[in-house]
C-alpha cells in the first residue's frame, strides 16, 4: 500500500489558495481514479482505492499546515508502511509557478508542513512532488502563499495539477526514477517539454 498525502489547510477560507495546491492535486487524482476522500481518520480526511494498479490511501491532514506531521505519523504507524511508500504533494515557493519537481528524499526547505512531517517521522527519505508557486511578490510570504491565483496563474496551476497527478500515477506504475525522468522538465513557452538544466 502507498500513502499519498496532499498538504493544505482545511476550511473554505483556504480552499483555492496557493498553499493548498497539495489538497487540490489530491482531489484531482481522487476524482480521476474514482476515489472518494470522505472518511475522517488519523486527524485527516482519507480515501482508499487503487491508482495505477496499486492500493493507495489518499490523505488530506486536517490539522492545519504547521502540524501536518501529527496526522502523517499516525497514518504511517497505523498502516506500518516504509518511508518509500509515502508520497507527499505540496506547494513550493522556491520553484517557478507551475513547475514540478519530484524528489526521492531531502530537506523541508522553507515549507512548514514538510518541516512538521520530517520532525514527526524523524525521517526525510520519502518521495515528494513539489509544485512551484513562486514568482516575484510584493507582500509577505504568508500573505502570498495564502492568497488566490490570478487568471494567468490559474491556467498554469491547472496544468501543473494535472501533470502532478499523472506523475504520481507514473511513480506508482513505473517507479520514481521513470517519473523523475518524465516530469522534472521545464515546460517551454510553446507547451513542448525541454530538458531541465
Amino acid at each position: 500500500m502507498y500513502i499519498v498525502v496532499g498538504l493544505g489547510n482545511p476550511g473554505k477560507k483556504y480552499e483555492n489558495t496557493k498553499h493548498n495546491v497539495g489538497f487540490i492535486t489530491l482531489d484531482f487524482l481522487a476524482e480521476k481514479n474514482d476515489i472518494k476522500i470522505n472518511k475522517i481518520k488519523h486527524k485527516a480526511l482519507v480515501g482508499e482505492g487503487t491508482v495505477s494498479g496499486q492500493k493507495v490511501l489518499l490523505v488530506k491532514p486536517q490539522t492545519y499546515m504547521n502540524l501536518s506531521g501529527n496526522s502523517v505519523r499516525e497514518v504511517m504507524e497505523y498502516y506500518k508502511v516504509e518511508p518509500e511508500q509515502l508520497i507527499v504533494i505540496y506547494d513550493d515557493v522556491d520553484l517557478p509557478m507551475g513547475r514540478l519537481r519530484i524528489r526521492k528524499k531531502g530537506s523541508a526547505g522553507t515549507h512548514n508542513g514538510m518541516k512538521s512531517i520530517i520532525y514527526d517521522l524523524q525521517e526525510e527519505g520519502f518521495p515528494r512532488v513539489r509544485i512551484g508557486i513562486g514568482k516575484e511578490r510584493k507582500m509577505s510570504l504568508a500573505g502570498y502563499v495564502l492568497g488566490g491565483f490570478a487568471k494567468e496563474e490559474r491556467i498554469l496551476m491547472e496544468n501543473a495539477v494535472e501533470r502532478a497527478a499523472k506523475a504520481i500515477e507514473c511513480m506508482l506504475e513505473k517507479g520514481i526514477d521513470t517519473a523523475m525522468g518524465e516530469y522534472n522538465i521545464k515546460p517551454s513557452a510553446e507547451g513542448k517539454a525541454k530538458e531541465d538544466e
